[in-house]
């Protein structure tokens, strides 16, 4: 797949997400909830490294090392989001694992979305 149609598909559960929206953020597609707050970001040869990924919000730097040393051929700390935990997950280079992409996306919204909106809210 390549990675305009990788992006469509990560535009498309990102934004079925409550109050998300989508803006370039640095000129790569970023994708916010209400207020501004950015969820995930859409890399694609970011400075030249190759890889095409989703960058989501994890729970801290602890959760961030443990998915990238559990599975490294998925995840990598990202240049500038790293230090706030961030993690880049990888779309390239095999079968893309949707439903993981979808956890992720979630994950991270519920992590940036304002509690005000997460009341009410069913999660999966």
């Amino acid at each position: 797949m390549n990675h305009e149609a990788l992006l469509a598909e990560v535009r498309a559960r990102a934004l079925a997400l409550p109050n998300a929206a989508e803006k370039l953020s640095h000129g790569s597609p970023g994708f916010f909830v209400q207020k501004g707050k950015f969820f995930a970001y859409f890399w694609h040869d970011h400075h030249g490294d190759g890889r095409t990924a989703v960058l989501v919000k994890t729970s801290g730097r602890e959760e961030q090392s443990m998915l990238c040393e559990v599975a490294p051929e998925d995840y990598f700390i990202p240049p500038y989001l790293g230090p706030s935990g961030w993690v880049g997950l990888r779309l390239d280079g095999r079968a893309v694992d949707w439903a993981q992409v979808e956890h992720r996306l979630r994950q991270s919204w519920e992590r940036a979305a304002p509690p005000a909106l997460l009341r009410g809210i069913e999660t999966p």
